[in-house]
């Protein structure tokens, strides 16, 4: 029985770990497809965020105590109309793609989570820590994006924080990490697959039955296999077909004008019908002129315009370009007492019950656009109770959450005046 014990090799000794395919080299292609793809992920990131608008109202943020985190901000345009759905999509669709490249990256690595003695020199510590701090931080950030994609709220706290700072803290590890062993890295590519030497090759190599060139296209085809099941979540074109992975992939949840998808029905917020019968609603307009009470019939005899938008989401998804039928915004900034072309910012409150953004701000160059609405009808039907009716927001390049559905009450005046 001591013999058997004895012979048993722990995964702190090099001869534990057995795999000829790792090594210096397949570890560097690996970090390379990374390095690229998570700083588009770190950017494309920041972006969304950005495009909240958190600066204009303590409504539309949701990190309050991000300090210098929000160096970066500036007032998120209208212009190109898909913007937000471009970032986002690219976003999500990337992060997904890139999950068989992270696998394989840990696996390849694994060994050194064992190796002893812990430090070797400060510039080793440094490594470890970096290390530890990097796995941790880049395992929380696509496991919680991943969830929220998937439409899973398991979190111990609102998700948007928990990414958000979350992508700094791994950031800063990936930083670090990058400049410690890029040069490695560097020599590693050049010496290529055949010169590989150093700890991750193994000592007691079991017989191959892959080569690392082979090891890399099965991680580039499951990546290759993830775009394709997810990418036409966020992208008009085949791919909307082959989104088997997608909550919101496939066919249509429903036929005829109203057929598209929606993140949040009018049961789950709370939606009285009796609240949005045309004979109980009225949509309230307040600014310096006073307050305004008009009807769904008062609103249709109002000058209506058609803008064919999508509506994108935080999730990655996005609907193709739908055509939608309303009064424009500025036009009821005027009715509030604002000129047309100088509407300001704009409050928009929901009659929903629950869920976040019941409360939204807009910015002024959002409210001035001349494509955003206050939707009453799409494709040609009037809205149905799912998609906001009696009457909704539909703004260019905003995420889905500022389209404000089952609007109640629209307040024009400087928000960032009322914050400060």
């Amino acid at each position: 029985m001591s013999r058997k014990f004895d012979s048993v090799v722990p995964p702190t000794s090099p001869a534990f770990w057995r795999s000829p395919v790792r090594g210096p080299w397949f570890t560097s292609v690996l970090g390379v497809v990374l390095l690229f793809g998570i700083t588009v992920l770190f950017v494309t990131g920041l972006l969304s965020y950005a495009a909240y608008n958190p600066g204009l109202s303590p409504l539309n943020d949701k990190t309050p105590d991000k300090g210098l985190l929000g160096f970066y901000l500036f007032d998120w345009p209208t212009r190109p109309y898909w913007l937000y759905r471009l970032t986002q999509g690219v976003h999500v669709t990337l992060g997904i793609t890139l999950i068989p490249v992270l696998l394989a990256k840990l696996w390849s690595v694994v060994p050194k989570l064992f190796a002893l003695p812990p430090a070797r020199s400060l510039a080793h510590a440094l490594e470890r820590i970096s290390l530890l701090t990097l796995v941790g931080g880049v395992l929380f950030e696509f496991v919680t994006g991943v969830l929220n994609v998937q439409l899973e709220y398991v979190f111990p706290g609102s998700f948007y924080p928990l990414h958000f700072y979350g992508a700094w803290v791994f950031f800063a590890a990936f930083a670090l990490h990058v400049v410690l062993r890029a040069p490695a890295a560097v020599r590693n590519l050049r010496r290529g697959a055949l010169g590989d030497s150093g700890e991750l090759v193994a000592v007691r190599p079991a017989a191959p039955t892959v080569s690392r060139r082979g090891a890399l296209g099965v991680v580039g085809g499951a990546s290759a296999l993830l775009f394709a099941t997810t990418a036409g979540r966020g992208f008009d074109g085949p791919l909307r077909r082959t989104a088997l992975l997608a909550p919101h992939g496939w066919a249509e949840p429903g036929s005829g004008p109203g057929g598209f998808q929606i993140n949040k029905t009018a049961a789950s917020r709370g939606i009285d019908p009796r609240e949005t019968a045309e004979e109980a609603w009225r949509l309230v307009v307040a600014g310096p002129a006073g307050t305004v009470r008009l009807s769904r019939p008062e609103l249709l005899r109002l000058p209506l315009h058609t803008a064919a938008l999508p509506i994108a989401c935080v999730e990655g998804w996005s609907t193709s370009d739908q055509e939608w039928r309303g009064v424009r915004l500025r036009d009821l900034a005027k009715l509030a007492g604002h000129a047309a072309d100088a509407a300001p910012d704009v409050l928009v409150e929901s009659l929903q019950r629950r869920g976040a953004f019941r409360r939204a701000a807009l910015s002024a160059a959002q409210a001035r656009d001349p494509r955003s609405l206050l939707a009453l009808e799409v494709n040609g039907a009037a809205l149905t109770p799912d998609h906001g009716y009696p009457a909704r927001i539909i703004v260019p390049a905003a995420p889905g959450v500022l389209n404000t559905k089952w609007v109640a009450r629209l307040t024009f005046g400087d928000l960032r005046e009322a914050v400060r």
